[in-house]
């Protein structure tokens, strides 16, 4: 199991601990410090991702938005 996924069951475990009991001050600055990190490596994924995508229409046309191409480029050629 990866580490991410042991994350988020924790996150859930905590969110299920919260509903039922409630949960102790050192509890709750865990989940959110839990959350954060979580959503930080989602949104650099999802970015990642989106940074690499290509789209291409029906005719086989490349119609990816300017700004991706613009990342694209700069990655490619840092000068």
């Amino acid at each position: 199991m990866s580490n991410s996924d042991l994350n988020i069951e924790r996150i859930n475990e905590l969110a299920r601990k919260k509903k039922a009991e409630g949960l102790t001050q050192e509890e709750a600055k865990e989940q959110t410090a839990l959350r954060k990190a979580y959503l930080e490596s989602f949104r650099k994924g999802f970015k990642q991702q989106i940074e690499n995508t290509k789209v291409i229409d029906p005719e086989g046309n490349d119609v990816t938005p300017e700004k991706i191409k613009e990342i694209q480029e700069k990655r490619n050629n840092p000068n």
